[in-house]
């Protein structure tokens, strides 16, 4: 197998973006860059998911790409208030904090980028890095639901710390935003 496959190999990332194939591949210039991305493509060492955007193998992080179409990005909504037990629908979307809405799909995922502003997109609190990709904790996707739907119905806020709320909400620099706290948190309290 070829060097330079290999060395993509040696990465625990199943999405690759041309930034990450550069650094892997040591290459600074786009032109070769862009042949070797198009020559592996070629060869079906690598799949091309979207503009800039490839994968080793089929057997993908969807997540992970979901982080890689834009960046910086981060999961949140109902992804992690589902996989939290906070809601209970189930959605086949991906929904991502991004600098741009927009709703696409790629390679039979979809994914639902909603816009926050840039105080909070570049605020890393409440948001962890795990399996290669950005993901909000509970309390934050829940401030980024409840920021941008002021009066979002959630199945079941057992699993909020609201303390760590009462952390997190200031990153928003919004009263507002802590007056809908403070109301989710009365009518769960009763």
């Amino acid at each position: 197998m070829d060097s330079l496959i290999a060395k993509l190999y040696q990465s625990p990332k199943t999405i690759l973006s041309n930034k990450d194939l550069a650094l892997i591949w040591q290459e600074n210039n786009e032109e070769s860059l862009y042949a070797k991305t198009a020559y592996y493509v070629k060869q079906k060492a690598l799949i091309r998911l979207t503009r800039g955007v490839f994968a080793k193998n089929k057997d993908y992080n969807p997540k992970e790409l979901a982080t890689s179409i834009y960046t910086p990005s981060y999961i949140s909504f109902e992804t992690v208030l589902r996989e939290a037990g906070v809601i209970f629908q189930h959605y086949d979307t991906i929904f991502v904090v991004s600098k741009w809405p927009k709703t696409m799909t790629v390679d039979k995922n979809t994914f639902t980028f909603r816009k926050l502003k840039d105080s909070i997109l570049f605020n890393s609190t409440g948001v962890v890095s795990k399996d290669n990709y950005s993901v909000a904790t509970t309390e934050r996707a829940f401030l980024d639901m409840i920021y941008l739907f002021p009066n979002y119905y959630f199945d079941n806020l057992k699993s909020i710390n609201w303390d760590k709320c009462d952390e997190l909400v200031k990153i928003y620099n919004n009263k507002e935003l802590i007056k809908r706290l403070n109301k989710y948190r009365k009518n769960y309290a009763q």
